[in-house]
C-alpha cells in the first residue's frame, strides 16, 4: 500500500467515547448512532428485565438485568465516507478506572447531559479525566422532548462546573410538550421538531430560513417566535465564538441540544462532529512522538476480556493502533514480554458481535486472541522498531474484601476466575505477605465491582464465594520496594502488608494519618497512591 493509500485511510478514522452520568441517555444516543450508520436496522432501548430488546451495547448479561453498563464496549461503523470507533463506557461511578483506560485509546469524547438534570456528579469525575488527557469534548444535551432547564443556565452550569467555555452550535426552541424544535446558527435556519417512532430513522424534517417570519409565526406561535428572537439575539452578542483550535486543544465544547429517544438532532449532531473533530491523533512513547501515517504498525492494551463468549472460553485483549497499518499474518513484537508473535484471530467488535479483519488501520480498535500474555498498558509493534507507550496509571482501589470460595473443591476454578477477572483490570487481588494463608483480598474503585465479581464467578466458573468487608481505605504502592526489605517495615497497628497480582509490595491502612507515620517510621521509604504498570 502507498503513503498517500494509507494515509488516506487513517485520515477516514474517528474513535471517540461516550461518557454521560447514568441515564443521561449516552447508550440510546449510541444506537442512534448505530441506526444512521446502518449498522442496526431498528434501536431497542434497554429498561432493565422487563425488556425483551437490548442496546447493542450492552451486552453481558447483568447489564441487561440491570439496566446499565459495567464494561465498555466497543463499536464499528460507517458514515458518510468516515469510519467511526466508538467506545462505549459504563456510566456508573464505580466502574470509573474502565472509563479512564477507555479514554486513553479515544481521540475525542462527547458528554451526553440531561437538559432537565445539568452537569451531575459522574459528569464531573469523567471530564476531569477528559481533561488531564487535553482531549477534545463535545456536549450533546440530551431529552428536549421532557421539560428542560433553561438552555442559558445549562452553559453556565458546564461553565461554572467543568471550567470549559461552550458554544452553542444549535439552540432549542421550547422543551417538553412546548418543544418546537432548534435554530441552527451557522445556516440561520429552524429545524422544525417532529416526533419520529422511536425505534427508527425516519422523521419528517421541515426547516425554516429565520428571516422567514410569516412562517416562523404560523408554525411556532407569537410567545415561542419572540423568546427564539430574544434568545438570538443574546447568543449573537454574548455567547463565545467557535474556534476550530480551541476545542480541538480541549479548550472550548461545542454544544448541541436534541432528543436521542426520538432522534432529534442526531444526525445533526453526527454530521457537525465528524466534522469538528479530528483523524486519530500522534501519541507519545519512550522513543519520542509516533505519527499516525507512520509505515510503522504500533498498537497499545487499554482493556482485556474475558468469557465474551460463553460457548469459548475466551480472552480478548482490545488493542488501540495507534500507527500503520494492522494485516492479519503480520509478525509484529510484544514489547513488554520482548518476543515476536503474530496476534491470533484478530477482530472487530459490534458489542457482543464480531467478525475476523484482515486489515485495521491507525485509529482502529482490534481484539485479539489473549493466551494469558498481555497486560493493560502493554505495546506491540513491527519487530523493526522497539518503543513503548506511555503506562496507563492503576487506580487505587477504595474498598477491600477478603474473599473465599464455599465449596473448598472448587478452589482451581475459583483462583483462575479470580485472577483472569483481575488480569482485566476490573478488580485487583493482593494476597497477604508470610502468613502463609490462601485467601485472597480483593480491592475495587466502586462496590458494585462486588456484585459483579460474585456474579461472573459464579455464572461463568460455577463458583460461590464468600466475601468479607474489610476496614481498609487506603493503599500505598512502595516505589522503591528493589531498596526496602519489607519484612523489617515497622509500621502502625492498622497497616497490612500485602503483595499484588505482579508481586509488587504493596502497604494497606485503614487511618490516612497511619501513612505518614510509617514513613517517618522508615527512613527512604517512598509510596506511592497509584501503580506505574
Amino acid at each position: 500500500m502507498t503513503d498517500k493509500n494509507l494515509k488516506s485511510e487513517i485520515d477516514k478514522r474517528r474513535t471517540f467515547a461516550i461518557i454521560s452520568h447514568p441515564d443521561a441517555g449516552k447508550t440510546t444516543l449510541t444506537e442512534k448512532f448505530l441506526l444512521y450508520g446502518g449498522a442496526i436496522n431498528l434501536a431497542g432501548s434497554v429498561k432493565g428485565k422487563a425488556t425483551a430488546r437490548h442496546a447493542v451495547s450492552d451486552w453481558m448479561e447483568i447489564e441487561k438485568e440491570r439496566g446499565i453498563s459495567v464494561t465498555s464496549s466497543v463499536l464499528q461503523f460507517n458514515y458518510g465516507g468516515f469510519c467511526i470507533n466508538i467506545l462505549d463506557t459504563p456510566g456508573h461511578q464505580d466502574f470509573s478506572e474502565d472509563t479512564y483506560r477507555t479514554l486513553m485509546a479515544a481521540d475525542s469524547a462527547v458528554m451526553v447531559i440531561d437538559a432537565a438534570k445539568g452537569v451531575e456528579p459522574q459528569t464531573r469525575k469523567l471530564f476531569k479525566v477528559c481533561a488531564m488527557r487535553k482531549i477534545p469534548i463535545f456536549t450533546f444535551m440530551n431529552k428536549l422532548d421532557r421539560d428542560a432547564r433553561d438552555p442559558f443556565e445549562l452553559l453556565d452550569d458546564i461553565e461554572n462546573e467543568l471550567g470549559i467555555p461552550t458554544c452553542p452550535m444549535n439552540w432549542p426552541i421550547g422543551s417538553g410538550k412546548d418543544f418546537k424544535g432548534v435554530y441552527d446558527r451557522e445556516r440561520r435556519m429552524i429545524v422544525v421538531y417532529s416526533d419520529t417512532q422511536k425505534g427508527t430513522r425516519e422523521g419528517h424534517t421541515e426547516e425554516i430560513p429565520l428571516s422567514d417570519k410569516d412562517r416562523l409565526l404560523a408554525t411556532l406561535g407569537d410567545t415561542a417566535f419572540e423568546k427564539l428572537m430574544e434568545d438570538v439575539e443574546l447568543l449573537d452578542g454574548a455567547g463565545s465564538e467557535f474556534d476550530q483550535d480551541e476545542v480541538d486543544a480541549g479548550m472550548l465544547s461545542p454544544v448541541f441540544f436534541g432528543s436521542a429517544l426520538t432522534n432529534f438532532g442526531v444526525e445533526l449532531f453526527l454530521q457537525n462532529f465528524l466534522k469538528m473533530t479530528s483523524s486519530p491523533l500522534a501519541r507519545k512513547a519512550d522513543t519520542g512522538i509516533i505519527d499516525p501515517s507512520s509505515s510503522d504498525f504500533s498498537a497499545f492494551v487499554f482493556k482485556i476480556q474475558a468469557n465474551m463468549n460463553k460457548a469459548h472460553r475466551d480472552r480478548i485483549a482490545f488493542m488501540r493502533i495507534c500507527s500503520g497499518k494492522f494485516t492479519a499474518q503480520m509478525e509484529v513484537l510484544h514489547v513488554q514480554g520482548d518476543k515476536v508473535m503474530r496476534l491470533s484471530q484478530p477482530q472487530q467488535m459490534m458489542a457482543s458481535e464480531r467478525h475476523i479483519v484482515d486489515e485495521a488501520y491507525a485509529g482502529d480498535i482490534i481484539g485479539v486472541f489473549d493466551p494469558g500474555i498481555f497486560s493493560i498498558g502493554d505495546t506491540v509493534c513491527s519487530p523493526n522498531v522497539k518503543f513503548a507507550y506511555e503506562g496507563i496509571p492503576t487506580f487505587a482501589p477504595e474498598h477491600f474484601a477478603r474473599v473465599r470460595q464455599i465449596d473448598t473443591m472448587k478452589r482451581k476454578q475459583f483462583v483462575k476466575g479470580i485472577t483472569q477477572i483481575a488480569q482485566e483490570g476490573a478488580i485487583q487481588i493482593f494476597h497477604e505477605l508470610n502468613t502463609g494463608l490462601e485467601e485472597i483480598i480483593v480491592g475495587v474503585v466502586g462496590v458494585l465491582q462486588f456484585e459483579v465479581l460474585k456474579y461472573r464467578l459464579e455464572n461463568e466458573y460455577n463458583v460461590e464465594i464468600r466475601m468479607d468487608t474489610l476496614p481498609y481505605e487506603h493503599i500505598r504502592w512502595i516505589a522503591n520496594a528493589e531498596n526496602i526489605d519489607i519484612n523489617k517495615l515497622s509500621g502502625t497497628s492498622d497497616m497490612k502488608k500485602v503483595t499484588d497480582l505482579k508481586d509488587r509490595p504493596l502497604l494497606l491502612f485503614i487511618n490516612s494519618w497511619s501513612i505518614g507515620m510509617t514513613l517517618e517510621r522508615n527512613e527512604g521509604l517512598e509510596l506511592e497512591e497509584f501503580s506505574r504498570n
